[in-house]
């Protein structure tokens, strides 16, 4: 029998919707009064996240819970569900949320743009419509939530509209959005299968030809591929990623794009209850592309948020490589191994969630503290700013795979399904799985690459401007954001026994099975297929490391105490060190930039030796910019100055072609 209280779970999270909706217009009544709104409304928010993170968390393992809300049009109203896929996704919305309101507290300031009050309501409304997708039950809710989701991160995205790079920006984002959101809508168009009933009640009972079904899947995979940044549908995420106020990078890197996760895994796993083999091969391919494109990528960026929005490409890429190989193994009735490549995915969502934010919360901290976004005048931060260096560090350890910390769990995870599928029914599966997995191991290796680079590049070494001299730590409520973040990588890397049990009802909902049985007798200990394959325990690493370290320690203050002179470091006979003899974000990127030039389209300004002041340059571009969207930007000039033609000003020119309009019309009446 369920326990009366978690049927008060939904009712709880509208009242947390009801609430964000009301802090948002609170800021409206406060447009301008800064203090207010950063100090007192950005914390009720967060506040109001954490409790959203509990009601989740306690709903996961109950019952699916129903409501009706009498909203929206006549004879439409919203219906909401509230089962153990949505309480996953709404416990990470919550607890990321809680984090970055206490960070965007400290953030805000005057000079962002948009008033504070309308920053706080498009910033709250936004955090709410994730939450109605989420909860959304039938399609009509599902769109209206979408596109206000879409509008309330357009405006967060052009907040400094003033400058005309945000603003173009903004535009690719939304007319990305918006295609997206015009597949998903003639997805669910598919799924209703002509019965006029668009509840998701409705779509689960219907029984699709394998056609219309896969056009469903095509559809919801372009529509939900573009708002996650599937190649090629990624462009807006390097352009609107650095336009962006910091805060609002996390949310849209953190939050938003795993709500593309969640709608690709409700058509997917749920609506669409027959997943035919090539779905999740299709998924897998364009997973990888995506995850080997976004690491390369980011691997040779010089600007701090173009880089996190690269590597955030890289990450989506691994969790719908992990979504498509769930696929495949369900379609061949293989569930514990459908089972284990889901929880691989959703770990990483989690994972990826913490760390990415805490990162993007840390290049906020850098730009108010520098006023400098690029990474080749950056450097020796860690000085001026020591508690931002040690809790990025969590957030790069983390995001470059390492152990105790969360991204090495999901990674981990992921290469075990990959390693030790058993055999497939289809010989070329079989011959290219393991293949994949050497490719996600490269993209794992090439993401730690990256992480060095960004945090040695920033926080290491010496500045390389004298500005920099002047750099101030994070105040205590960016802190304690950055903290709350680093706290979340931290536990997910030491708990993934207790947190994969979490995730259990998910995969028990979606494929049937879970990973109950082999954790029940592993107690701390990972034990993902089998304990004689293999197994992790995070915390018998971790006191590993810390003896190690402490060896270290005793032996160094017990042998060499005294011992120990202080030098310059060597400089191979230059009598000057400077800040002009460390490695560069151009340099250290130069490796990859060779080995994986056809990737790139690079234009290289190259200095004449007559040059006094010589310079030299390379700037790196997407092929897929050329290759697609800027024949598609010329076609629609074409059409418009053809259609401008039109437009004389004269009413005799209107005239004639109205008449002209209402004989074609009749031609085509009477036919």
């Amino acid at each position: 029998m369920t326990h009366p209280a978690q049927w008060l779970a939904l009712d709880g999270m509208l009242v947390v919707l009801a609430a964000w909706l009301a802090v948002g217009l609170a800021g409206i009544a406060a447009l301008r009064r800064l203090a207010f709104v950063a100090r007192v409304l950005f914390p009720i928010g967060g506040a109001f996240g954490i409790v959203l993170a509990l009601l989740a968390l306690s709903s996961v393992f109950g019952e699916a819970q129903v409501a009706v809300l009498a909203l929206g049009l006549p004879g439409l109203p919203f219906h909401l569900r509230l089962d153990a896929l949505a309480a996953f996704f709404l416990f990470v919305i919550g607890a990321v949320a809680a984090g970055v309101s206490a960070f965007a507290a400290g953030y805000f300031r005057t000079g962002e743009g948009t008033p504070p009050g309308l920053l706080c309501l498009e910033y709250h409304v936004f955090l709410a419509s994730m939450v109605l997708v989420v909860l959304a039950d039938d399609a009509y809710a599902f769109m209206v939530a979408w596109e206000t989701m879409a509008l309330a991160s357009y405006f967060l995205v052009t907040a400094n509209h003033r400058i005309a790079e945000v603003r173009a920006a903004g535009y690719v984002y939304l007319t990305i959005a918006h295609i997206g959101a015009l597949a998903i809508l003639l997805a669910f168009g598919v799924l209703q299968a002509q019965s006029g009933d668009y509840t998701f009640a409705n779509l689960r009972a219907q029984s699709l030809s394998p056609f219309w079904a896969a056009a469903a899947f095509g559809l919801a995979l372009l529509g939900f591929g573009a708002k996650a940044g599937l190649v090629p549908l990624h462009i807006w995420l390097p352009e609107a990623h650095p336009a962006a106020p910091s805060p609002v990078s996390a949310l849209m890197s953190a939050l938003m794009l795993k709500v593309a996760v969640y709608g690709m895994l409700r058509v997917a796993f749920d609506l669409l209850h027959a997943p035919q083999w090539w779905w999740g091969a299709l998924l897998l391919a364009l997973g990888l592309a995506t995850a080997l494109f976004g690491v390369i990528f980011a691997s040779v960026q010089t600007e701090m948020k173009r880089l996190l929005a690269y590597s955030s490409i890289e990450n989506i890429g691994l969790v719908f490589a992990g979504i498509g190989l769930a696929l495949i193994f369900l379609a061949y009735r293989m569930a514990p191994m459908a089972a284990l490549a889901l929880t691989a995915a959703l770990y990483h969502v989690a994972g990826h969630a913490f760390f990415k934010s805490l990162l993007f919360l840390s290049t906020g901290c850098v730009l108010h503290a520098t006023a400098e976004r690029n990474l080749g005048k950056l450097g020796g931060l860690i000085r001026n700013m020591p508690r931002v260096a040690w809790l990025t560090l969590v957030g790069v350890l983390a995001s470059a795979g390492l152990p105790p910390l969360s991204g090495f769990v999901s990674e981990w995870l992921l290469l075990q399904s990959f390693l030790f599928a058993p055999g497939l029914p289809d010989s070329l599966l079989n011959m290219l799985i393991p293949v994949v997995a050497a490719l996600i191991a490269l993209v794992a290796a090439l993401a730690g690459y990256t992480m060095v680079k960004f945090f040695g590049v920033i926080f290491l070494g010496q500045p390389r401007e004298e500005k920099l001299v002047r750099a101030h730590d994070a105040d205590r409520w960016e802190r304690a954001g950055m903290v709350w973040l680093a706290a979340g990588c931290v536990v997910l890397g030491l708990a993934p026994v207790q947190f994969i049990a979490v995730i259990a009802p998910i995969t028990q909902q979606l494929v049937g099975a879970d990973l109950g049985a082999q954790l029940a007798g592993g107690g701390w200990l990972l034990v993902p297929t089998s304990a004689e394959r293999a197994s992790y325990g995070p915390a018998i690493f971790l006191l590993g490391v810390a003896a190690s370290f402490a060896l270290a320690f005793l032996i160094v203050r017990r042998f060499y105490h005294g011992r120990i002179r202080r030098a310059p470091a060597w400089d191979c006979g230059h009598p000057w060190q400077s800040a002009r003899m460390q490695d560069t974000a151009e340099g250290f990127g130069q490796p990859v930039r060779q080995i994986f030039e056809p990737f790139f389209r690079m234009e290289r300004e190259l200095p004449s030796p007559f040059d006094a002041s010589p310079r030299y340059r390379v700037t790196i571009e997407d092929h897929f910019w050329r290759w697609i969207y800027w024949p598609v930007v010329a076609l629609a000039e074409r059409i418009a100055r053809l259609v401008g033609l039109m437009q004389q000003g004269r009413i005799g020119t209107y005239l004639l072609w109205s008449f002209l309009t209402l004989i074609a019309t009749l031609l085509v009446v009477k036919r």
